[in-house]
């Protein structure tokens, strides 16, 4: 069985590791170029893993693009691996194959199809999530499931916590359905499309910080869109406050933002004044 993995995230380079540790093995790997995508979050560079394997490394700019199924067919890959990858892969891609192409998604699905799993996860104030392993086809997130691996939430975590506890539910699945996948004896089921729910996308203004907001949903954005995402900020006269690390009170406290039910009070933070025409910026940690 001929494997090939495609990643440009920690989350997809953790696999790989994961799979050279049971004695699995990879015969192409593809990623992207190197100035491609630098401030991705978790963007890694898979050069030093292929040369230590001896595993012919594509770079590629799009995952559709044809130098990515001319190595599909030259190595005669049974099995396509796409991980933490936000292009789309078209039908060509996906029947290039010979048995398919594999994918993770940070939800138990149908639960949460979409983008920004893990900030959306922590938002929703959810008491558990997961990672899926499912078969790739024509929908977003729609394919076939291989396995799911739960994550149960507490009600402090962060995006940082989220996002390492989701790598090691990538790593124990890639341990747990490696053979059968391997061996071709993978079972499949079928999504409940019924009970789908698609979470769309978050672009860093979505991290703002307003006064209308009560305590509880200010907290929980911090928490939500901290490191490695880029931060929840506020407006502070001119001055852009990013958050990474708060508490709240219900009473006046200094350096507290009000809100509508009580304040947030900044505990790690970067101070931007973007009037100027060079940023600077101020690190605080209490």
């Amino acid at each position: 069985m001929k494997i090939a993995f495609t990643t440009c995230v920690q989350l997809g380079k953790s696999c790989i590791e994961a799979i050279y540790e049971i004695g699995g093995r990879i015969d192409l790997m593809i990623t992207l170029p190197d100035g491609k995508a630098k401030s991705k979050s978790g963007r890694i560079y898979l050069d030093d893993l292929a040369d230590r394997h001896h595993v012919p490394l594509l770079k590629t700019n799009h995952i559709n693009d044809q130098a990515v199924l001319d190595a599909v067919r030259e190595y005669e890959i049974d099995w396509l691996f796409i991980i933490g990858w936000s292009q789309i892969a078209g039908e060509k891609v996906l029947s290039s194959p010979k048995y398919g192409c594999i994918g993770m998604h940070p939800t138990l699905l149908p639960e949460g199809r979409g983008r920004a799993a893990i900030p959306w996860a922590i938002l929703k104030g959810l008491k558990k999530t997961g990672v899926t392993m499912f078969k790739l086809d024509n929908g977003v997130d729609t394919g076939d499931i291989i396995g799911q691996e739960e994550i149960e939430l507490d009600s402090r975590i962060t995006a940082g916590e989220l996002y390492e506890k989701v790598n090691g539910a990538h790593i124990e699945l890639i341990r747990k359905y490696w053979e059968p996948i391997v061996n071709n004896t993978v079972r499949l089921r079928k999504q409940d499309h019924a009970a789908a729910t698609e979470w769309p996308g978050r672009k860093p203004e979505d991290g703002e910080i307003r006064p209308e907001m009560t305590m509880e949903e200010a907290e929980r954005l911090v928490r939500a869109v901290t490191r490695p995402y880029p931060g929840a900020f506020y407006d502070r006269g001119g001055e852009k406050m990013i958050i990474w690390k708060a508490d709240v009170s219900r009473e006046p406290a200094e350096g507290g933002i009000r809100l509508a039910d009580g304040y947030l009070l900044p505990l790690e933070y970067e101070v931007c004044q973007e009037n100027l025409n060079r940023q600077s910026a101020l690190t605080k940690n209490f």
